[in-house]
């Protein structure tokens, strides 16, 4: 499917507002699972949003799409490996944006290997980060806040 031309920029604080306000959609809280335990505290999402952007150590890009705002695809290290993660609008779902953003910011990465996670039934991450070479390694459970429960998790590495 055409997902238009994507691009990273680095995130501005004027990107925050729209980032809020796809995290208040149920189905992508749903199906991201690993979410903040109160994804309607705007607050505490700024607060949140104003470390990461302060962090040298942590890598924030802003997802375009023919110019228009799609998500965010981060990076930072966690007990020594470094992860990433991607949030797009649910607008923007099923057009490979996401598979074209995370092989932007891979690129744009020399650490290997690269961490990813996943609810183990969301199957559209999972095929997102298979396509970008990431290989399944082992699997985990976890409390999901957006789901009120723990539940199955794959870790997938790139090398």
């Amino acid at each position: 499917m055409d997902g238009g031309t994507v691009r990273l920029r680095d995130v501005t604080t004027e990107d925050l507002p729209q980032f809020f306000d796809d995290m208040q959609d149920p189905e992508a809280l749903w199906m991201a699972a690993f979410t903040p335990e109160k994804p309607a505290d705007r607050d505490a999402f700024m607060s949140h949003w104003d470390r990461l952007l302060g962090e040298d150590s942590i890598i924030t890009r802003a997802v375009i799409v023919d110019g228009d705002l799609a998500g965010h695809v981060a990076s930072w290290v966690q007990e020594g490996d470094r992860e990433i993660t991607y949030w797009i609008s649910h607008r923007f779902w099923g057009r490979g944006v996401a598979t074209n953003a995370l092989r932007l910011l891979v690129k744009e990465i020399e650490d290997r290997p690269l961490f990813a996670r996943a609810a183990q039934d969301n199957r559209g991450s999972i095929r997102v980060l298979e396509k970008c070479g990431f290989d399944l390694v082992g699997r985990e459970r976890g409390y999901a806040n957006a789901r009120s429960a723990e539940i199955d998790e794959v870790v997938m590495r790139l090398s």
